[in-house]
């Protein structure tokens, strides 16, 4: 009987299933969505019932063709610097506050006062901020205190799957290091950040490395899922170092460029990797021993639907009339205007900017317009001004490192105009594999199987990908680019002052 590996990325819109065989083939995948509840002062809540509901949902539809007893193991990629507080029973206490949510800055400032700022970062890995757990908790304990009271565990995404899976409260490194509370280097929680917290260590729930078998399913949950009690459940890890895993970064130093919504560029070391500007952040990697240092952009993809959406009606409905997709319009209209965009700079600061930034106020801006600038420019204004940002990132990982080569993943990697693109302003060639958006399902698929010993090690990835032919950087266009870098540089700097006003 064929064996089959089940992956569940959970991510912030939805729950992607995917179901691999154990030789590595995505036999299916299925999405179900979920909403984001936004409020005033920065809010984002998710009921983490519709989480548990689009895994159910989407474990039978692409599960319902095979026999039950034929998947192994489950494993997961989620979304990370959450905070969900249940009770000793495992009961949801209020709606889990999501990584985009920002209510927490009097807390972050709370740690700050407290903590040396460049200390924190050494002892993290991060900078303090009120996108963390901990900042998150500390404003339940200061703004709920009845329900803070009741807190038996503070939980991430996946955590809360995996009890309701097998009645077990546990994290793994890659989840724990997006808290604000891990020592990085020694792999457990941090009394010392705690104590500064003012948080007991017994509300957070057990380390563990991503590949432990945490336990085999309940006969509630086998039911719920329509799988069997033999199935294992392994921990699995943050989406952010599973795309790292997924889209097989697995060597020492190697690094990799992930273009979606947002972007960012990380990769995989030995040793915990940080930036004397803290441009970047490391997380404990899903790989045991290993780091994932990653420097993330905020709107990367989100900047081309922008312009595209904004400005460029015409061809979406162009592109409906033909059935094709808007985007190889869109990317006609980048090829007719020529490296550089005729002077035009765009700086993509659309919902603020974290790396190289870190800086919540600033805004989105075209600069050196002219007369004769056509929307042919501006579109490839807005990528290549990404792309200079993502440069920025690139020039903090090579004051260590020579960065020659990167793997390209994520939805924009499908594109060859923005590969070509990326790789000229980047100076760095490209390689992107054939499953360009399934590398944080792949990740899970992975530690599903290492976990419960199909796979050896962590080189069954490459069962999983194949790579293309490299994308090269044009050599002519090296040249193009370095004066538009300083403009947007300079535009920054200039620019910095007004944002606050803005």
């Amino acid at each position: 009987m064929a064996k089959y590996l089940l992956a569940h990325d959970i991510g912030t819109s939805g729950n992607k299933a995917s179901l691999f065989s154990v030789e590595g083939e995505l036999i299916r995948s299925t999405t179900v969505s979920y909403p984001v509840n936004y409020g005033a002062g920065g809010r984002a809540e998710q009921d983490p019932q519709d989480w548990w509901d689009a895994v159910c949902r989407s474990t039978k539809e692409i599960t319902a063709d095979i026999p039950a007893d034929s998947v192994e193991a489950i494993s997961f990629s989620g979304q990370m610097q959450c905070c969900l507080v249940v009770d000793r029973e495992g009961q949801v206490l209020r709606p889990a506050i999501i990584w985009a949510d920002q209510r927490a800055e009097a807390q972050a400032q709370q740690l700050r006062e407290r903590l040396d700022e460049a200390y924190a970062y050494q002892l993290l890995g991060h900078r303090i901020s009120p996108s963390y757990s901990i900042e998150k908790l500390m404003w339940i304990r200061d703004n709920e205190p009845d329900i803070y009271e009741k807190t038996y565990k503070m939980l991430q995404v996946k955590d809360y799957i995996i009890y309701r899976m097998t009645g077990a409260f546990v994290t793994d490194y890659s989840d724990a290091s997006g808290t604000n509370a891990l020592d990085l280097e020694k792999l457990c929680w941090s009394q010392e950040i705690l104590d500064a917290a003012g948080i007991p260590m017994e509300k957070l729930p057990k380390l563990h490395n991503s590949i432990d078998v945490i336990g085999t399913l309940t006969e509630e949950a086998a039911k719920e899922l329509g799988l069997t009690t033999s199935v294992k459940v392994v921990c699995g890890g943050g989406d952010g170092p599973c795309s790292a895993l997924g889209a097989g970064c697995i060597e020492k130093d190697q690094m990799f460029l992930t273009f979606g919504t947002s972007a960012w560029i990380g990769g995989t070391t030995e040793k915990k990797f940080l930036d004397e500007d803290q441009i970047f952040f490391c997380f404990a990697h899903v790989i045991p021993g290993q780091y994932m240092p990653c420097g993330t952009m905020q709107s990367a993809g989100s900047a081309y639907s922008y312009i595209r959406n904004t400005f460029l009606g015409e061809e979406i409905r162009e592109a409906k009339e033909k059935k094709i997709s808007s985007w190889d319009l869109v990317n006609a209209l980048v090829e007719s205007s020529p490296a550089g965009a005729k002077g035009l700079v765009f700086l993509p600061y659309l919902t603020g900017e974290r790396a190289p930034r870190w800086n919540p106020d600033a805004s989105a801006a075209f600069l050196g317009i002219r007369m004769y600038h056509t929307r042919e420019d501006y579109v490839r204004a807005v990528l290549e001004g990404v792309g200079m940002n993502l440069e920025l990132i690139l020039r903090a990982y090579r004051k260590y490192l020579d960065i020659p080569r990167m793997i390209l993943t994520g939805g924009g990697a499908k594109g060859d105009v923005l590969a070509q693109v990326l790789a000229d302003v980047l100076d760095a060639e490209l390689v992107r594999p054939d499953h360009v958006e399934e590398a944080t399902s792949i990740a899970a698929a992975v530690i599903a199987g290492v976990g419960c010993g199909i796979y050896r090690d962590f080189g069954a990835i490459h069962s999983f990908l194949e790579f293309r032919a490299p994308v090269v950087p044009d050599e002519q266009n090296k040249g193009v680019y370095e004066k538009p870098k300083k403009v947007f540089e300079d535009a920054y700097q200039a620019l910095k002052p007004l944002y606050p006003e803005m």
